[in-house]
């Protein structure tokens, strides 16, 4: 008697949640069996509690959708498996998931979740760490659906070093779902990790996020095509990659084994709670990387395991490499902890190897849905402005000339680390700078831009 009536109980749940609609005000809900929820590209989201997207319920996303979260780690977006999300946004009309605070901050919200049912090596299945969901199996291609042209701002949070809520969290995912066009940015943990799955990328901006900007582990076996990350402080994040394939099992099968093309990791030298900022690759990772600017870091390459060394050290793995303002190009730790020698071969050099397509700077693919335009390195104007910038050098002064209120001007060195800002200015002092080549960055009330490039001497 039991069982009916629970039955009874679940298909009239069912029945509710089937007739549900999505609250601007107070977005959260389940989104069940049969379901599709559309949203409102006219409206913008208040993400007040937890979204989920149960197996078999479908979450479709509009271009130009604001959605803006609150209430901390208790508010999400989590995709079951089964379930399907899909983020619609384009390259000029991009989705924004951001805060609701008039002043936004790190882990305002928890971030995006999908789970899916590719395999992973830490079982035939696991939980995830947020929304304690399901993932893994044996479907390579699975499809969650796909996240194009998407902003993830102001998301995340970190317990502890096993629990961490990252800006976008894949677990499990399949090569049948679609991940292009992803910034993550100001958040309070990795901006994406990958646990396990097959899921391939393109098109990722992970920037300003306080552990790692790029992450994976459980067995991810995917491609990633165009990376931009930038840390941009000694007190945000410490490493621009951290791989890995099982901490308990270096060897455990699925191996993680991705490849990675045109990627540029820009660091900021420091040491931290974490060790030396550097990207790591440890505990049976392998991976390739081609077309590589790695720059700013104290170590560029850590390799750290016997089982990672064996893949790694001195089999040319990472091919046309760049390093820009490094302290040591690669290291290398067996398993027990003992230094070792990075045998020569374990990159190849390139110095015209240009990364994700700009060298240091923010790449042309990633300038404007991404939302990150600081970082702008080119000598042209961005766009036709009433802006001109004009270096004197015998004056050590910068001119801004504009039609409308300047609102910032930006001082940036070689190595993409912003040097010297000033709001409302129309002289900037460049007398302290030392001699070397800078990019100079001015925008103004009318949101116009225009970067020019100066040689102090």
């Amino acid at each position: 008697m039991k069982k009916i009536l629970t039955s009874v109980v679940l298909l009239t749940v069912g029945a509710l949640a089937f007739a549900q609609t999505a609250d601007p005000n107070n977005f959260q809900m389940t989104i069940g069996a049969g379901q599709t929820v559309t949203l409102d590209p006219a409206q913008t989201y208040k993400l007040t509690g937890a979204v989920v997207v149960q197996n078999g319920g479908q979450l479709i996303i509009p271009a130009g959708t604001k959605i803006l979260g609150i209430n901390g780690t208790s508010s999400y977006v989590a995709v079951a498996q089964g379930g399907k999300i899909f983020s619609n946004g384009t390259a000029t009309n991009p989705v924004i998931f951001s805060s609701a605070s008039s002043t936004p901050a790190k882990a305002d919200w928890a971030g995006i979740v999908i789970c899916g049912k590719a395999p992973i090596n830490v079982g035939a299945t696991a939980t995830s760490e947020v929304a304690s969901l399901t993932y893994g199996g044996t479907d390579v291609a699975d499809n969650s659906g796909s996240i194009t042209y998407t902003q993830i701002n102001w998301a995340g949070a970190r317990f502890s070093t096993t629990k961490e809520y990252n800006g976008l969290s894949l677990f499990g995912v399949g090569n049948g779902t679609t991940i292009d066009g992803v910034s993550v940015i100001n958040g309070a943990d990795d901006g994406i990790e990958f646990f396990g799955g097959t899921v391939n990328a393109s098109k990722i901006v992970s920037i300003n996020n306080d552990d790692d900007a790029f992450d994976w582990t459980e067995g991810w076996n995917g491609t990633v095509t165009d990376l931009y990350t930038r840390r941009t402080a000694e007190t945000v994040g410490n490493r621009g990659i951290e791989a890995d394939n099982n901490s308990s099992n270096h060897t455990a099968s699925p191996t993680s084994s991705p490849t990675l093309k045109n990627v540029s990791l820009i660091g900021y030298k420091t040491t931290d709670s974490e060790g030396n900022s550097s990207n790591l690759f440890r505990v049976g990772t392998k991976g390739t990387m081609d077309n590589v600017i790695f720059a700013g870091w104290t170590t560029a390459i850590a390799i750290e395991s016997d089982a990672s060394m064996a893949w790694f050290n001195g089999n040319g793995k990472f091919t046309n490499v760049k390093f820009v303002d490094i302290t040591n190009k690669a290291t290398t730790k067996t398993t027990s902890g003992t230094s070792a020698t990075a045998l020569p071969g374990t990159y190849t050099e390139n110095e015209n190897a240009t990364g994700a397509g700009e060298g240091l700077f923010l790449p042309t693919w990633a300038q404007g849905w991404a939302g990150y335009d600081q970082f702008l390195g080119t000598s042209d104007v961005v766009k036709k402005s009433s802006l001109k910038i004009t270096p004197s050098v015998a004056t050590d002064f910068i001119q801004i000339h504009s039609a409308a209120k300047v609102t910032g001007v930006e001082i940036i060195d070689m190595n993409g680390r912003s040097i010297l800002k000033a709001n409302n200015a129309t002289t900037v002092n460049v007398s302290t700078l030392a001699k070397g080549v800078y990019f100079v960055t001015a925008s103004n009330a009318k949101g116009e831009k225009e970067v020019a490039k100066f040689i102090k001497k």
